[in-house]
């Protein structure tokens, strides 16, 4: 049997996409593949006592539910583009798992299309603190120069939505308290994804892109664009088996590229609501006619622009 640790952490706010989430993940587990799952959560989040989650072992077996309550750590710290304190709890993980000496970690907003256990068992984590996927932000001359600032190298900043971490040497080298002093310090643009990057720097494995499909790793594999981050063969691999990762706009509130993966897996979940899917797609009809009328003029204006500048 192949025990694969999975930690998320998530609040109240995004119980339904967790429960999609989790349901591609146990969709493709192989029969010998067991997910010991771990979920962080603040003492204010009501779905750990819901049976919300557990709903799953209706039609699921080789899965286990671990609610670790962390509190109010991080009560107050800095919040930017609606990430809440909640992202940055992943930076307790080594201090709040003990069981283990190496996890998986994945935000919610998430669809798995593989079984983890391959990339799990064959990523040697010796020497490292956390391995994660380039950064695509580095090919960008704007984000060089943020990242320059921040004294990090662009070509091995990593994204923090799903990552692989050596416990236990995060824990010999008591990573967590800097992790908690960075929090404290300063109001990073990308919060616990700064963080992690300053503090484990010089001991960070690359992944490959398969493991984190962003929007961004999306558009560069489907319009097979030279850059220096990511092989032909890694970018093909993501468009057919890439774990995909919503981190920009989320497919249950609006649309977006994989937006069909979601709502497929959606449809398919024991958390189908056959009115929120209707009241969804049908309130999509007339989405522009009931804008205001400065909001449609600059959309108008935008695509007038992008179509003279073409």
């Amino acid at each position: 049997m192949n025990i694969i640790p999975i930690v998320f952490c998530f609040d109240d706010r995004l119980i339904l996409p967790a429960g999609v989430c989790i349901t591609s993940l146990l969709e493709h587990a192989r029969p010998d593949t067991f997910y010991d799952i771990f979920i962080l959560h603040a003492s204010s989040c009501s779905y750990p006592s819901t049976g919300y989650l557990e709903m799953l072992h209706e039609r699921y077996v080789n899965f286990k539910i671990n609610y670790r309550n962390v509190g109010t750590v991080f009560s107050g710290a800095f919040e930017i583009r609606n990430i809440t304190v909640a992202a940055y709890y992943r930076l307790m993980i080594p201090d709040v798992i003990s069981e283990y000496d190496k996890v998986m970690y994945h935000d919610v907003d998430v669809i798995f299309r593989e079984d983890l256990s391959e990339l799990f068992n064959s990523t040697d984590m010796s020497n490292y603190y956390v391995g994660g996927v380039s950064f695509t932000g580095g090919l960008q001359k704007q984000e060089r120069a943020y990242l320059s600032k921040l004294q990090l190298n662009w070509q091995e900043y990593i994204l923090s939505g799903n990552l692989i971490l050596n416990l236990s040497l995060l824990r010999k080298d008591n990573i967590v308290m800097q992790f908690k002093k960075e929090v404290e310090r300063s109001k990073y643009r990308y919060q616990d994804m700064d963080i992690i990057n300053i503090v484990c720097k010089g001991k960070i494995k690359r992944l490959p892109p398969v493991f984190c499909g962003t929007i961004e790793i999306f558009e560069l594999a489907s319009k097979q664009q030279r850059q220096s981050l990511y092989s032909p063969a890694e970018l093909a691999a993501v468009l057919q088996i890439g774990i995909v990762h919503y981190n920009g706009p989320k497919p249950w509130n609006t649309y977006c590229p994989n937006m069909d993966l979601w709502w497929e897996y959606y449809r398919n979940s024991l958390y189908y609501d056959p009115q929120f899917y209707f009241e969804f797609f049908y309130l999509k009809l007339d989405e522009y006619d009931r804008l205001p009328l400065l909001k449609r003029v600059k959309i108008l204006a935008r695509y007038f622009l992008k179509g003279r500048l073409k």
